[in-house]
């Protein structure tokens, strides 16, 4: 596995919290961090239908344009009864006209639970993939996740996305109603991360 040796590192996201999280998790390492929407650089279009595929896309293209390694992740939830769905989509369930809408997202998915019926606990898991991809075509891969259940109604403001529904295993309480910090701790991005940082920073 090839170990990181470089003084900065491409964060391929135009997401600022996604930024801060990742830099926040790099700081022992003495590592500089900028994000590929500091940079300017335009989204690439993430045309596959897995975590892994799209993580590379998103890697591969900052990598090449900046000269530097670059990190993505690719992230979702997972529904057992919805069979693993929406997965890969999990934001494009947010879509609309006017942008990302997850109350909506939260809602449609209860919905289609309810509509299949789905027996409790309606079991579920975030899953992140995260790809370290080098200028030079090299990459590794990691792959993290944290089991729970959907829950309703929706509780919390804290978090993003799906948080408010989902409620990890061993939890009283959603990602929506914990800590950001506390959640970043535990979270499926914290077991990839610490997977990658195993893999290739630590000697």
């Amino acid at each position: 596995m090839r170990k990181f040796s470089a003084e900065k590192l491409v964060v391929a996201t135009h997401n600022q919290g996604k930024l801060e999280e990742i830099a926040r998790l790099m700081q022992p390492f003495g590592i500089s961090t900028v994000s590929a929407g500091e940079l300017g650089y335009d989204e690439p279009e993430e045309t596959e239908d897995n975590f892994i595929g799209n993580a590379r896309i998103k890697a591969h293209y900052a990598a090449a344009k900046s000269g530097f390694p670059a990190l993505a992740d690719d992230s979702g939830i997972e529904i057992d009864a919805l069979k693993g769905a929406p997965g890969v989509y999990t934001a494009d369930w947010a879509e609309t006209p006017n942008g990302r809408d997850f109350a909506m997202a939260m809602t449609k998915t209860w919905a289609k639970l309810e509509a299949a019926t789905a027996a409790f606990p309606r079991t579920a898991r975030f899953c992140c993939t995260l790809v370290l991809a080098w200028p030079d075509g090299h990459d590794e891969v990691f792959e993290g996740k944290i089991d729970g259940q959907i829950v309703w109604p929706m509780k919390g403001e804290q978090g993003h996305g799906y948080d408010p529904i989902f409620q990890p295993t061993g939890f009283g309480i959603t990602f929506g109603e914990m800590d950001r910090w506390k959640k970043n701790e535990i979270s499926h991005r914290a077991d990839a991360f610490g997977k990658l940082v195993t893999g290739c920073f630590n000697a």
